[in-house]
């Protein structure tokens, strides 16, 4: 199993201080963040895409251009890309440089996105919410497939025997499809045999196991090999040294951004009973001491049999020293014995 780090980037006030940092040392403080996820072995490092003002990336492939020439090993991912509101024309070339600079390290994590900022800031209607992503999705994966394409659809220009370039550092760039849960968008990546990443944010994990049973049985049905199939597991997650410590470093942070977020979408505020309760033993968030994580891990993996788990640490401003140690913690106390467990696990 693949391990890494995803984040949406968040910059916000601190919610016990009122502090907050400025955009130009977040960035910063992420790319030590990038170079730390590599020294202490984690595989991936993934940037969400957002236009919103809680969060600074707009643009993933920019950021991690940065992180290729700051590590040498690390796959680099976006988390996700909102190919409905893009020109997948421009986020093809935009990943393969990616892939070129980085020695062929880049991925795309296509998603429709949880989030519509993007449709009105570039002219897109809600209303062709799905069949955006649908037709996007078509024309990036064709792109990613040959050098010169014909190609029609309703809310892109046709290309006529064009070619796109340049062409990735490998064959073919990585692209995952993105979900939060609906059924239709994983039968989407099970017909398409490509590699899903499923969001787990919220509820019980265990109910999101049909879910990942209906991606490999579509997945089949349509004439993919199982053992090309790929499965991430995207969770929010925070280590500490205790497992008080880690709740009580992450809770104010975390409350903060999913009430915010909860007031939009007509959600009460986070109560710290709440929370307490989602990083339960069979809970949707991963925040506790380095056993405890390896307990959750090994419980989802016993759930999904995922190829790739990702662990989504700065959920709202969590303080940078915090941040860090959390990814020490990550890499040098969690990842090691997953490892080990799964090396002792027979195949499924």
């Amino acid at each position: 199993m693949e391990l890494g780090i995803c984040t949406f980037v968040d910059n916000l006030p601190d919610p016990v201080t009122g502090k907050m940092i400025s955009a130009y040392q977040r960035m910063q403080d992420l790319l030590e963040e990038v170079e730390l996820t590599e020294q202490v072995g984690l595989d991936v490092f993934a940037i969400g895409e957002h236009h919103r003002v809680e969060y600074l990336v707009s643009s993933p492939a920019v950021v991690l251009a940065a992180a290729a020439a700051r590590t040498k090993r690390l796959k680099l991912s976006s988390a996700v890309t909102v190919l409905s509101s893009d020109d997948p024309v421009r986020v093809f070339q935009d990943f393969a440089t990616l892939d070129l600079l980085s020695g062929g390290r880049a991925e795309i994590m296509a998603g429709r996105g949880s989030f519509i900022e993007s449709f009105p800031l570039f002219g897109y209607d809600l209303r062709d919410y799905d069949e955006l992503f649908t037709e996007k999705l078509d024309l990036l994966l064709k792109l990613n497939e040959k050098e010169k394409i014909t190609w029609k659809g309703k809310h892109r220009p046709a290309i006529n025997n064009l070619g796109v370039y340049p062409r990735p550092y490998r064959d073919k760039l990585s692209i995952w499809i993105a979900v939060g849960g609906t059924p239709e968008s994983i039968m989407r990546a099970g017909n398409l045999g490509v590699p899903l990443a499923l969001a787990i944010i919220g509820g019980e994990p265990h109910r999101f196991a049909p879910l990942i049973q209906l991606y490999r049985d579509t997945a089949q049905q349509a004439g993919h090999s199982p053992e090309t199939l790929q499965v991430s597991i995207n969770s929010h997650v925070f280590i500490a040294d205790t497992s008080q410590q880690a709740a009580d470093v992450f809770f104010p942070s975390y409350a903060d951004i999913m009430s915010r977020i909860g007031r939009e979408r007509g959600w009460g505020p986070m109560s710290r009973g709440q929370f307490e309760v989602m990083r339960g033993k069979r809970g949707s968030l991963l925040v506790g001491s380095p056993q405890e994580i390896i307990d959750k891990i090994m419980y989802q993996y016993e759930l999904f049999h995922n190829t790739r788990f990702l662990a989504q640490m700065s959920v709202g401003s969590v303080p940078h020293k915090q941040m860090m140690r959390s990814i020490e913690l990550f890499g040098t106390q969690v990842a090691p014995v997953i490892r080990k467990e799964l090396a002792a696990t027979p195949v499924k």
